[in-house]
């Protein structure tokens, strides 16, 4: 938990706190108290949100290398594998580094295999680390998503696999599972690279300062 998170916590609760003391007099009846209250929650919301989206226009884009990890609390995910092969007939494998940290490994996905597409495109095999930090509890991250952008912005979404293992898997304390997601990219697809961020569910990262929100783009991993 970062700084941003318990400044938001504690405004929060503060502005709960606030909204609670304003239906008090509302109740009794001094309405014009509940609204000079209200009238100063509004303009503190106001002006902490302002920080947030301004921040969002200041601080630049994440990088990351491969092995490099991001984490989310406890929960954390690196890229440990890439590789890319004309998509015709070909197959394409990918790598699996050794477990960091004594951390317990198991694979989750088989190795990604061809045939996929068209002769001019290519298939692109990434290998992800999910990992535990946590010492006494099981833990798992929801709404985690992975695709690869080119130098052009193209957005390429992961070709749907039954065997995939998903983002959400139960991890068990200090436990590391190796996952892995297969791309199809035209052939001129140059300078790839790997975004892992979140989709979908609650948009808390939107109210936090620093997060990768408003203006400021996800992390992206250099491929190439």
């Amino acid at each position: 938990m970062s700084l941003f998170d318990l400044v938001f916590i504690v405004f929060f609760l503060a502005a709960i706190s606030t909204l609670i003391r304003a239906a008090w007099f509302a109740l009794r009846r001094e309405h014009g108290r509940a609204r000079r209250i209200l009238l100063k929650l509004a303009t503190g919301i106001t002006a902490y949100m302002a920080v947030v989206v301004a921040t969002s226009l200041l601080l630049p884009r994440r990088s990351f290398h491969t092995g490099e990890l991001q984490c989310f609390d406890d929960w954390c995910i690196a890229m440990t594998g890439f590789s890319r092969a004309p998509a015709g007939n070909s197959t394409a494998y990918t790598s699996e580094e050794d477990a960091q940290n004594g951390a317990a490994v198991r694979t989750g996905n088989p190795r990604v295999s061809g045939p996929f597409g068209g002769a001019d495109g290519a298939l692109c095999a990434l290998d992800l680390r999910l990992s535990s930090r946590a010492r006494r509890i099981s833990q798992r991250e929801n709404n985690m998503a992975v695709y690869l952008r080119d130098d052009r912005g193209r957005r390429y979404d992961p070709v749907a696999r039954p065997s995939d293992t998903p983002f959400h898997v139960l991890l068990q304390p200090r436990e590391s599972v190796v996952v892995s997601r297969a791309f199809l990219v035209p052939g001129d697809a140059a300078h790839l690279g790997a975004v892992i961020t979140h989709e979908g569910g609650f948009p808390i990262g939107w109210f936090i300062i620093g997060y990768d929100t408003w203006f400021r783009k996800p992390p992206i991993v250099t491929l190439q």
